[in-house]
């Protein structure tokens, strides 16, 4: 098939879902190790030897290893959740809840810092009330941070990235944790945030810089009404057409009609499609399945482009340092814990999905190019509809308009015959109210999403999992 250059101007319809808590590593490392690291088309790919170690609080080495389907809890590793946020990941880059000066990081940190955290988790288990007690898969050790999944463990993660284009060099945008790397994915900053205690930013969005240029976009929640709609002010006052679950995405696509800009949310319940550790990732598997699928047999799917992204690595094993190279939003704004934001976070899985990407693709900029990270989005975006950058750092950003070369569009189905892993006949998360979840049902509380206008909605008096979806159900449906 011949390539034609940049096809951007042939993409109408911009899909991104961005799951929880996963490094590259940890999911695609191993996705081309068996070919010497080498992808389809014969490019590089910089993903796991086999040989790459961190040293435990012995100082022994502990080595990758790899998940298979056939193992105890594959889709269940690494067993607890493992230490997220700033200092957690400064543990992990450098061996210090601090960074040294300069930054360079060793990135011989994730076995130590996951012992800390797994005796942490362990007093949690024991102390903290019911609902709030986090979930530890017997067995688990200290060394299970470095076991990373497998192109058998991960069918339909992997058929994509080697049937189109996988990023081996896209960054998380920030050092930390969740709430203040999906600001940057939808504004470009997390105006100096550092940790999930804001869950709310008072900064322009993509999405209000959409509606001023006379274009469409949605936000669809899984089941529920989405966590993003209280994140900022001119998208949590927006009208409630813009907003649905995965049905409505379903239909949209089904029926031609999804807009410039779809951000799709997964299920936040500790037995969800998140991903997020210890969540089934074969649950994941299946969603990754239904939205491929959703996009594939639409009207559209020509003129589609799918952005598979994980927000923050979320204590995951990754050997590649981040690059110290980041442009500060520059919105005048202190960044938390003296952090300047001249770097980037973890390296996590991106995956381009488009009838008009080559197969076996690795993307990367080129020269001496920014990397990518979740405000390559924007940058995507606002090159494609000619829109001004809403900060400092997606100005500076790249944009992946260029993993677009096919002038035909490809008529092959990736995932015929592919199926997703079988989810877990009973999930060890039931009964525990997950950190999102908590998080989407303060935002209800504080009205920050559509429903009833009282001062203040109490929390739910029964801590379940259960009773937090039906109050955020009850006050945003």
């Amino acid at each position: 098939m011949m390539s034609h250059g940049n096809q951007l101007s042939a993409t109408e319809h911009l899909v991104v879902l961005m799951l929880e808590n996963r490094s590259f590593d940890h999911l695609l490392g191993f996705l081309y190790t068996d070919q010497n690291n080498v992808s389809l088309s014969g490019q590089p790919y910089e993903g796991l030897t086999g040989t790459e170690s961190n040293p435990d609080k012995q100082g022994q080495p502990v080595k990758v290893s790899r998940i298979l389907p056939t193992d105890p809890h594959p889709y269940f590793t690494p067993g607890v959740n493992p230490g997220e946020g700033y200092r957690p990941t400064n543990a992990q880059l450098f061996g210090s809840l601090t960074p040294p000066s300069p930054p360079t990081a060793t990135m011989n940190g994730f076995v130590t810092n996951f012992a800390d955290t797994l005796a942490l988790r362990t007093q949690q288990a024991q102390t903290n009330p019911p609902g709030h007690r986090p979930t530890i898969i017997p067995g688990t050790t200290d060394g299970d941070i470095m076991r990373c999944h497998t192109a058998e463990s991960l069918p339909v993660l992997s058929a994509l990235a080697r049937g189109y284009a996988v990023c081996d060099h896209w960054f998380s945008s920030a050092p930390t944790e969740t709430m203040p790397n999906r600001a940057f994915a939808c504004a470009a900053t997390s105006q100096g945030h550092m940790d999930d205690h804001t869950h709310t930013f008072t900064c322009p969005s993509i999405f209000g810089l959409l509606s001023r240029e006379g274009l469409d976009w949605k936000v669809y929640g899984y089941i529920l009404d989405p966590l993003t709609r209280g994140n900022f002010p001119d998208i949590h006052s927006a009208g409630a057409s813009h907003f649905g679950v995965f049905t409505d995405f379903q239909a949209a696509a089904a029926a031609g009609t999804l807009p410039v800009f779809t951000f799709l949310e997964p299920s936040w319940a500790a037995t969800g499609n998140s991903e997020h550790p210890v969540n089934d990732v074969a649950a994941g598997e299946r969603l990754l399945q239904q939205v491929y699928r959703t996009l594939h047999d639409s009207p559209a799917w020509d003129k589609t482009l799918l952005v598979i992204t994980y927000d923050e690595h979320g204590g995951c094993y990754d050997h590649v340092p981040p690059p110290a190279t980041a442009t500060a939003p520059g919105d005048g704004t202190a960044g938390e814990f003296g952090f300047d934001f001249g770097r980037f976070g973890v390296r996590v899985p991106a995956v381009l999905v488009s009838p008009l990407i080559d197969k076996g693709i690795v993307f990367r900029p080129g020269g001496n190019a920014t990397p990518l990270d979740h405000t390559s989005v924007l940058k995507t975006v606002e090159e494609r509809w000619s829109l001004p950058a809403l900060t400092q750092r997606d100005a500076a950003g790249t944009g992946f308009g260029d993993v677009l070369t096919l002038g035909t569009p490809r008529t092959d189905d990736v995932l015929d015959n592919v199926h997703a892993p079988t989810e877990a006949a009973v999930n060890p998360n039931a009964g525990e109210i997950s950190h999102l979840q908590a998080i989407h049902a303060d935002l209800v509380a504080r009205q920050l999403l559509a429903g009833p206008h009282e001062l203040y909605r109490p929390l739910p008096a029964a801590q379940t999992p259960e009773a937090y979806d039906a109050f955020i159900r009850d006050h945003t449906e």
